[in-house]
């Protein structure tokens, strides 16, 4: 079953964004448990037979902002680090750019969060296409000597976790954008690591 029927008019295309916003809006405020597509119908203005002209129910939209999102996420990211000479840069606006995404965007960023509770074969499937893709570029960067012979998913996951974590608590917690002092001291943390001694204390 398509997830979306894409609408061939403007007046569809119309339709179908202010379904987009109202759903994105109710569930980012009300979560996808208490929002129904009656909410989403009266929210958008239009009639309630009209939600399923695009979409068959409720999961089906919930999927469409969830996978909306990583698109324009990825694109945005990709805008931003095109010009960048060095992995290291690359890192940094990545960084800069997703919470910057986050706080523009923070319901969508609630509605990730949520998407484990909702569908958890959705929400895993978003976090392993992203990292998919991290894997990549940190192979290309582990050829060129500007990252360690680590493990490749490791450190997706590692930097993805990070990722997320920040912008949890600086975004959805205290309403506030990430302070660039703290996207330094990302990197500071990326690039020379935690331990001041680099040598493994010995194992009792």
């Amino acid at each position: 079953m398509a997830l979306v029927n894409l609408p061939k008019t403007p007046k569809g295309l119309e339709t179908l964004e202010r379904i987009r916003k109202a759903a994105e809006m109710l569930f980012s405020e009300k979560g996808y448990y208490n929002t129904s597509v009656t909410d989403i119908t009266t929210e958008a203005s239009v009639a309630p037979g009209t939600f399923y002209i695009y979409f068959p129910d409720k999961k089906s939209v919930f999927r469409y902002l969830l996978e909306d999102m990583s698109h324009t996420l990825r694109t945005e990211i990709g805008v931003a680090t095109k010009d960048c000479t060095s992995r290291y840069d690359k890192e940094y606006m990545g960084f800069k750019t997703f919470f910057d995404f986050v706080k523009k965007h923070s319901g969508l960023y609630k509605i990730i969060w949520e998407a484990q509770f909702v569908d958890n074969e959705m929400f895993k499937e978003y976090y392993e296409n992203f990292a998919a893709r991290y894997m990549i570029k940190i192979r290309e960067a582990q050829q060129t000597g500007e990252f360690l012979d680590l493990d490749p998913k490791i450190l997706a996951y590692c930097l993805i976790g990070i990722s997320n974590f920040i912008g949890l608590k600086w975004v959805i917690f205290d309403n506030e954008p990430v302070p660039d002092e703290v996207i330094r001291e990302i990197m500071r943390f990326i690039r020379s690591g935690a331990f001041a001694d680099p040598q493994p204390a010995n194992r009792q």
